[in-house]
């Protein structure tokens, strides 16, 4: 390390918090409601303006929200999800919860995206629904996906009211890094049929934990139908939640079925709202950081994940590297480097079929080379709206000479 270089500790992905998000759940707090009322119902209506849907729901995580609609569009049982090999296990653990068999497809050489012909080459009479995942909040190609499974929409066979509004499987976007993102003027939560956000700690716009749905419009099925089955599902089934179960009066209530809790609570919607207002700025700062980035770090020996393009723009979740030539125990080597530098760096992420819960399943990692070797040799690095200047020229100097070392030493 260049002695002169001041040593700085810089995390990973700490949350931008302000004393306006401060603010909000201290006012939360002095209101007398905490638990899903008013902050959480503003929230619902402020992501559903931002992405430009009808209607969003927010639940207490991504993986909650990604379950209930498993169980919303009556998926179990005797049914296939497909879901690609590189990504987190959110992705996939809930279409275990629901006992459906998961259906793991290998990347596209050299890509984040699912090979999509193999998407379509996988589809039977069994085939419910598809997760494609917008990995670093780069969306993915959409329109390529329908394309591909119109080929073999004849394989569909829908076998609840809500499957057969559809005329083939249904897609499911995990656009837990997205938030924020755009393709061809239509923002996240309008591409896929039902599309599922973050709002984790370490996401983009976080509520601490916390997830939402949106959906496109589902023919014969009214959003405030699909709204309430959501609402249903997250609180125990019950007819009424708390804030209006607990009006004067107004305590009577049913239960129409043992469902499940996962409902957001308004502490956490509060978090949201003042992120929300200012999120904007937010995505900016993050574009300005990867503009800077991009510009110190291109190189024909480093792959740089694409956050921008005349088409799209990312909602700039992740700093993606892959450095050309390495394998994984040098990559781990340079992630410790960094750390001795003060620098936190991560990988995103272990392929599924790489994870004992996944190989008890009977997924090998000899089957997903393409997901394997995306793994190699990735490298992220901080990337958040509140990293300053400095700190991420600090970043790009000690990432040129630790590379420089364990590549070219």
């Amino acid at each position: 390390m260049n002695e002169n270089l001041k040593k700085m500790n810089i995390p990973f992905s700490p949350p931008d918090i302000t004393e306006s998000e401060i603010k909000e759940v201290i006012d939360t707090l002095k209101s007398g409601w905490i638990t899903t009322g008013p902050k959480t119902k503003e929230l619902e209506k402020g992501i559903a303006a931002y992405c430009e849907t009808k209607r969003a729901v927010c639940l207490n995580s991504a993986t909650s929200a990604l379950e209930m609609t498993l169980y919303l569009l009556g998926i179990g049982p005797g049914d296939e999800v497909i879901v690609p090999a590189y990504t987190y296990t959110a992705t996939c653990s809930p279409i275990c919860h629901v006992g459906a068999t998961l259906v793991m497809i290998d990347m596209a050489k050299d890509s984040f995206e699912m090979d999509y012909a193999r998407v379509a080459a996988a589809v039977n009479e069994k085939t419910k629904a598809i997760i494609p995942v917008d990995l670093g909040g780069v969306l993915c190609d959409y329109e390529k996906l329908y394309e591909e499974i119109a080929k073999v929409r004849h394989f569909y066979t829908p076998s609840t009211p809500i499957q057969k509004a559809f005329t083939q499987p249904i897609i499911i976007a995990d656009c837990a890094h997205g938030f924020g993102a755009g393709k061809k003027g239509k923002k996240a939560g309008n591409w896929a049929d039902f599309t599922i956000f973050s709002f984790h700690a370490v996401k983009n716009l976080t509520t601490a934990e916390g997830g939402a749905v949106t959906w496109k419009p589902v023919p014969g099925f009214a959003d405030a139908w699909i709204y309430q089955q959501y609402q249903l599902l997250s609180l125990h089934g019950q007819t009424k939640d708390a804030l209006h179960k607990n009006q004067s009066g107004a305590w009577e209530y049913d239960i129409v079925a043992p469902t499940f809790k996962c409902n957001m609570t308004d502490l956490h919607a509060a978090l949201g709202l003042a992120q929300l207002r200012r999120y904007d700025a937010m995505l900016a700062r993050r574009h300005e950081i990867i503009q800077y980035y991009n510009q110190h770090l291109k190189s024909e020996n480093i792959f740089l994940l694409n956050h921008k393009d005349a088409n799209h723009q990312s909602s700039g979740h992740l700093y993606i590297t892959r450095i050309k030539g390495i394998r994984e125990q040098q990559r781990n080597e340079i992630i410790m480097a960094m750390a001795e530098r003060g620098i936190s760096c991560n990988v995103h992420y272990k392929a599924l079929p790489m994870l004992s819960a996944y190989q008890h399943l009977g997924f090998k990692r000899e089957d997903y080379p393409n997901a394997c070797e995306l793994y190699e040799n990735e490298i992220t690095l901080p990337l958040y709206s509140s990293l300053q200047d400095g700190q991420v020229e600090y970043i790009i100097r000690n990432y040129k000479e630790v590379l420089e070392e364990y590549t070219c030493g």
